[in-house]
């Protein structure tokens, strides 16, 4: 009886515990997803494998987006882990999947139909859909003129949702929705003529035109619109106020507009004939010279297509051209340089490459140790074109101006006041042409970025030219016209 009594007792007091500790764990509250993040040090993040928003080169992984969310991971001090998506209806369906990504950063633009996946960040980069025709072709001037053409977009993007709400203004448009394509493939297929149309935005087109010569903008279809990352629906914010405090910051703090300086304050300068030119170049010219530049690359260690980039700013890879002020040779050195970096004949490519090599990291090892990359190549550029002392004046300048001396963002603005004498007289080196290292700049991060781009790894089914040089869908025909369209 006793024996019965105890057992009672011991199981009466067993299921209390146990009732206890299934409802004090029913109370605990499951971690946020932020806290997720930080507990696991990785932040997943889902993209699309773009120039305009993730790829990655002989150097590694590059792209405005990776750049941006590289600093977000970096500031929540966790890992950052990069996943693309086939396509956005698979972006968006992978977005907080068990163990999936809990980012999109993918140049995503909000709209009705979106808010009902996912919740959007505050805007970071502003955009315009614009309609793609090719040149030769009659340019539609407004939507009706794009019924009875052949129109392709991204499925699953809000260029189709744009095209669905015009076809119910124009029920005789029709078009394609694709996922088997990406931005690239749309601006190929509109320079071959494979289609007529395709609706883009305005940054993707103006990282991509260069490879294009045929493209066109036709018109502006709607407003300007902000890009965002998004998160998984829910009622979860804790990733999404992190996110927004940290665009928040970087817009205030100058890092966002740096970035778009980076990426986009360049993309523009070429013009249509001289992207055309360079597209022609890269078949024609620099298949000779490429060897020259991967050898002295090597040695000097620094990225032989930024070699090539100065050369062509310099020369247009053109092994005996002379100027007005004598300077010669495919990288442009003056006799007292030459000399300086061991050139006995200018008018050799490969000399001329070796000592353009050899004097350019000298100029970028000679910058003050406070210059941090990328901006320290973009200051030893300005000071190969310029020279280091006028560089220090536009430093100085830009110091005076509560500007950043650090940052190329900031001093290029200063450089243009070297030629005004009320800026130049106060100075110790006095005048110079300040404008010219600015667009020797903005060009050379032209040519490098277009030749990042068309040498890297994935373009190995890519047009191929001389030399196995990658040269995607470059257009052979040469332009009727000298001057772009509206």
């Amino acid at each position: 009886m006793f024996a019965q009594t105890a057992l009672r007792q011991r199981c009466a007091r067993w299921l209390i515990a146990t009732g206890l500790f299934l409802m004090l764990g029913a109370c605990v509250e499951k971690p946020s997803t932020l806290e997720r993040v930080k507990e696991d040090g990785v932040l997943r993040v889902i993209t699309r494998n773009s120039p305009a928003t993730y790829f990655q080169d002989r150097n590694g992984e590059t792209g405005f987006e990776y750049e941006l969310v590289k600093r977000f991971a970096d500031d929540l001090g966790v890992e950052l882990k990069i996943e693309t998506a086939d396509n956005l209806d698979d972006l968006f369906n992978q977005l907080g999947q068990p163990s999936g990504p809990v980012l999109a950063a993918a140049g995503l633009v909000s709209s009705e139909q979106r808010k009902s996946q996912v919740r959007f960040s505050h805007p970071y980069l502003e955009v315009t859909p614009q309609i793609i025709y090719r040149n030769g072709r009659p340019r539609p001037t407004d939507a009706k003129d794009l019924v009875g053409k052949k129109i392709m977009v991204l499925k699953g993007s809000t260029h189709a949702e744009q095209m669905a709400e015009l076809k119910k203004q124009y029920p005789a448009l029709e078009y394609e929705e694709s996922d088997a394509v990406e931005v690239v493939d749309l601006l190929r297929m509109v320079d071959e003529g494979q289609i007529d149309l395709t609706l883009v935005d305005s940054n993707e087109l103006a990282m991509n035109q260069v490879y294009f010569p045929k493209v066109r903008v036709a018109f502006d279809l709607g407003d300007a619109r902000d890009q965002r990352w998004a998160v998984a629906a829910g009622e979860d914010n804790s990733l999404l106020n992190e996110i927004n405090e940290f665009l928040d910051k970087v817009q205030k703090n100058g890092t966002l507009q740096r970035l778009k300086d980076r990426y986009y304050g360049h993309v523009d300068v070429l013009g249509y004939v001289g992207a055309y030119t360079f597209a022609q170049h890269l078949q024609q010219r620099l298949p000779r010279y490429e060897k020259a530049f991967q050898a002295s690359a090597k040695k000097e260690q620094v990225d032989w297509r930024l070699l090539a980039a100065i050369g062509y700013q310099e020369s247009m890879w053109q092994a005996e051209v002379t100027s007005k002020t004598g300077v010669r040779g495919l990288m442009m050195l003056t006799q007292r340089t030459a000399q300086a970096m061991g050139v006995s004949n200018r008018l050799d490519p490969v000399q001329s490459i070796r000592g353009g090599a050899k004097y350019f990291m000298y100029v970028k090892s000679e910058l003050d140790d406070s210059i941090e990359e990328p901006d320290r190549t973009w200051f030893a550029l300005a000071a190969y074109n310029v020279g280091s002392g006028h560089l220090d004046d536009a430093r100085k300048l830009a110091k005076r101006e509560g500007l950043n001396p650090n940052k190329w963002l900031d001093v290029k603005k200063m450089l243009p006041r070297l030629s005004q004498k009320q800026w130049y007289s106060k100075t110790r080196y006095g005048y110079a042409r300040g404008g010219e290292p600015v667009h020797f700049v903005a060009n050379i991060r032209r040519y490098y970025d277009i030749l990042t781009w068309v040498t890297q790894p994935q373009l190995e089914g890519s047009q191929v030219a001389e030399s196995n040089l990658h040269v995607p869908g470059v257009n052979k025909t040469k332009p009727t016209e000298q001057t772009p369209p509206l």
